[in-house]
């Protein structure tokens, strides 16, 4: 196992689990720290992301990994992106599934952007998976809206798919592209 000397930051809890399981799969050692960061309110992500690396390396002092997930809605014209986590605190599963997911619109993207600072750079990286929204929430609540998102190509939400949405989800393909920058830049 190789000890990466950076802490990824966030403060949900199940995003700190997968991307230690996900950077594991790699044979890397991460160092995690729960903290709250500010989220500047905009549906760009790559901005938002960038904002947040900055602000955690003010916080810390230390290289770091920050991430940002959201879902774009062809309903929305892409619309909540950056903006997600808004929408589910308001609309929480019940009410996103019935408003986002009745065909032949309830077609998204979930959007994972990460960024690593070290105080000299932002490197930020992105993944991406297609799906839908179901009509009504399925699988274990914890992780929000896995439960209303369901990847093409599949008839499980992600919160049905339990450590199998790692082989295939946005996070792995963020983690995928930050994992080969840091083997050839190493």
């Amino acid at each position: 196992m190789k000890t990466l000397d950076v802490r990824f930051i966030s403060s949900n809890e199940y995003k700190l689990e997968e991307f230690v399981q996900l950077m594991g799969e790699r044979s890397y050692t991460v160092q995690t720290l729960q903290k709250k960061i500010y989220e500047i309110q905009t549906e760009n992500i790559r901005q938002l992301i960038e904002d947040k690396a900055v602000q955690a390396f003010t916080a810390i002092g230390r290289p770091l990994v920050i991430e940002h997930t959201g879902l774009s809605l062809d309903k929305l014209n892409g619309l909540p992106a950056g903006l997600t986590q808004m929408f589910w605190d308001r609309l929480e599963g019940d009410r996103f599934a019935s408003l986002f997911g009745s065909p032949p619109t309830n077609t998204a993207r979930a959007t994972t952007a990460l960024a690593y600072c070290d105080g000299f750079r932002i490197r930020t990286f992105e993944g991406a998976i297609g799906g839908s929204i179901c009509d009504k929430p399925r699988g274990d609540r914890h992780f929000q809206w896995d439960t209303v998102f369901i990847p093409d190509g599949h008839t499980k939400t992600f919160a049905e798919m339990g450590l199998e949405k790692n082989k295939i989800s946005m996070r792995m393909r963020a983690v995928d592209s930050f994992v080969k920058w840091l083997e050839s830049s190493g």
